[in-house]
């Protein structure tokens, strides 16, 4: 995953510097033997090579290099040399099993690598029997121990890693939805504007010039606003080609101006004041909804933005007095949908139905918190 935190080593170099240090390390222990044992020879040296050097391909293979180093270990003792910190080859090829292969592969392992300690044990005259057979016991139990841990610990991360790509495939769509409601509201509802002022166009077109020409002025407003919309809603997709001259996000501000575009009466009460920017965005663009589905579904219509500051929401009501073309918009259309998804990411309300005395209505409530 991009981003995600990378070793500051390459395990694969570890576990070769592992296998060097730990022949090393035995053949020094080795040549300080005790009289008695046999002199720290060249088959010694040959035997703590198998022993040791397979511990830089642990990972890859991790029961093949238990065999190996356990075999190693084996003919090492049975030529009745010292133990030495070959000791720790077969000890460390177990843990590598514990912690990468399952518990079953991990118990069929301990078994005979807990003889092999016992064998170690006793070949060592220092050590009692009783300490022998405690060694082929704890050491295998202690070993399995760490790398059941980090079995564990690879396993959690793993799901971790899943879950955060899971999160971020969460965040893409949500993402998409959130640009697909606003690429909807603003192509519905300049697109519906440009229909309507392009029909009273062409119906005054000879009869009323004046109000044919202020007709198309309007759709030249509107599609070059749209326009300006599309741009900055899609530099989302290329952020690092913003351009930071594009006007901010609309807002409860610029009500006069959709009202007017759509012909619609704008009453303001209460006491305005500032919020949010996500909050009024939310308002803006249910307001702007609200007045689309009025000039497609219920035309000729007359409509009406009430808009109330109240001390701890804002109330926004949509009123359309025409009659309703499509009767199916409360039910299934997608604009409605998109309403009460915006409020509902403010803690808000949504209402939309049709009107006792004729027309469509939409109530928008938003929880704005006590004025200070």
């Amino acid at each position: 995953m991009a981003g995600a935190l990378k070793p500051r080593w390459n395990p694969q170099v570890a576990d070769a510097v592992l296998a060097v240090a730990t022949f090393v390390l035995s053949a020094l222990v080795g040549q300080r033997a005790y009289p008695e044992w046999p002199a720290y020879d060249l088959p010694a040296y040959v035997l703590a090579a198998v022993v040791s050097f397979p511990l830089a391909v642990r990972r890859r293979a991790p029961v093949t290099v238990l065999i190996i180093t356990s075999a190693g270990y084996a003919v090492y003792l049975a030529g009745g040399y010292q133990p030495s910190f070959n000791f720790w080859g077969p000890i460390l090829a177990f843990y590598t099993v514990a912690g990468l292969r399952s518990s079953k592969v991990t118990t069929a392992c301990a078994i005979p690598l807990g003889l092999l300690m016992m064998w170690s044990g006793f070949a060592d005259e220092l050590l009692s029997p009783w300490v022998s057979i405690g060694q082929g016991v704890v050491v295998p139990a202690f070993a399995w121990a760490f790398g059941e841990n980090v079995r564990k610990l690879h396993i959690a991360t793993a799901l971790l890693r899943a879950e955060q790509r899971q999160r971020a495939r969460l965040a893409v769509m949500e993402e998409r939805t959130r640009m697909a409601r606003e690429l909807h509201d603003v192509v519905a509802h300049h697109m519906s504007v440009i229909s309507v002022q392009a029909g009273l166009a062409g119906y005054v077109f000879t009869s009323d010039p004046p109000t044919a020409r202020t007709a198309l002025d309007t759709i030249g407003d509107t599609s070059r606003e749209a326009l300006a919309e599309l741009r900055r809603l899609l530099s989302v997709l290329r952020p690092s080609e913003v351009d930071e001259s594009f006007d901010p996000a609309p807002g409860l501000d610029d009500l006069a101006e959709l009202a007017g575009r759509a012909g619609a009466d704008l009453e303001i009460t209460g006491t305005p004041r500032p919020l949010p920017s996500g909050l009024e965005l939310c308002a803006y663009r249910v307001i702007q909804e609200a007045l689309t589905n009025a000039m497609k579904h219920a035309q000729p219509a007359r409509a009406k933005v009430f808009v109330d500051y109240q001390a701890t929401s804002l109330m926004v009501r949509v009123i359309s007095d025409g009659p309703v073309v499509n009767r199916k918009v409360e039910a299934s259309g997608h604009g409605l949908i998109g309403m009460r998804e915006r409020a509902r990411l403010y803690r808000g309300t949504v209402h939309a139905g049709y009107r006792p005395e004729g027309g469509f209505e939409v109530e928008l409530t938003l929880p704005i918190g006590e004025r200070t």
